[in-house]
């Protein structure tokens, strides 16, 4: 891989941190009573999302996953566009999984069902 395109993932995952960290925090302050650590740490950190609405809201939760909605939508389609080596790769793993994808299926709908149920528990 070229250093540009590590520049180009790295930027992507400094601009996305922020809005994994406040989904995060969203998802710890309900796994136990607020009193308790981590549910308190999370708290604070959705309240400071909470309190500054413009930085919070607009910036690091709207503008930043958008701009790596867009840079990296454009990444992609160059790499597809400009490159065979994508493609014959796309296409190799799709003829591996294609005998395989009921069992796929199966295993993709039983992992959304552990992990909803599991949250269920968290959350009542």
């Amino acid at each position: 891989m070229k250093p540009a395109r590590y520049l180009v993932a790295t930027t992507e995952l400094l601009l996305i941190v922020s809005a994994v960290l406040f989904m995060a925090a969203l998802f710890v302050r309900n796994l136990q009573p607020l009193r308790y650590e981590p549910a308190h740490t999370a708290q604070a950190i959705v309240m400071w999302y909470a309190a500054r609405p413009h930085t919070g809201l607009w910036v690091l939760l709207i503008a930043l996953p958008l701009a790596v909605l867009i840079t990296g939508s454009m990444v992609l389609w160059s790499r597809w566009t400009n490159g065979s080596e994508l493609r014959q790769a796309l296409r190799h793993t799709a003829a591996i999984l294609a005998p395989h994808i009921a069992t796929l299926l199966v295993a993709g709908a039983t992992l959304i069902a552990a992990g909803s149920w599991r949250l269920s528990l968290f959350m009542y």
